[in-house]
């Protein structure tokens, strides 16, 4: 069973950054697309990143020049790094990936940003 694991969030002041991370419990090679999502309350998810295989990032318009999304193949581990954080990034952030063989789509459980004075 493939495991997705975010870590990395929490309570952080409007400026401040954090760095959230996902471990996957196969090679991240065998993915064709990993990304991240996030959900706000009361709001649909919606997409933060998106890292196809071989190509770079691109980000929603809300986030550029703010977040950049990196990958460690050794442990296979998808990262985030998120500055300049706003109110309006609170959310619960997910990452997912997709399996180039199978297309099968995995989904972490989900670690929760707030940003708050």
């Amino acid at each position: 069973q493939v495991q997705l694991v975010e870590s990395g969030g929490g309570l952080v002041q409007p400026g401040e950054s954090l760095r959230l991370s996902c471990v996957s419990s196969k090679s991240i090679l065998s993915y064709d697309i990993m990304g991240w999502y996030r959900q706000a309350p009361g709001n649909e998810r919606e997409l933060v990143a998106t890292v196809p295989r071989g190509e770079s990032a691109t980000y929603a318009d809300s986030v550029k020049g703010r977040f950049a999304v990196s990958r460690d193949i050794v442990k296979n581990t998808l990262y985030v790094q998120m500055n300049s954080l706003r109110p309006e990034d609170t959310a619960v952030y997910y990452c997912y990936a997709r399996d180039s063989r199978t297309f099968r789509v995995y989904w972490g459980q989900g670690t929760q940003v707030t940003v708050s004075s």
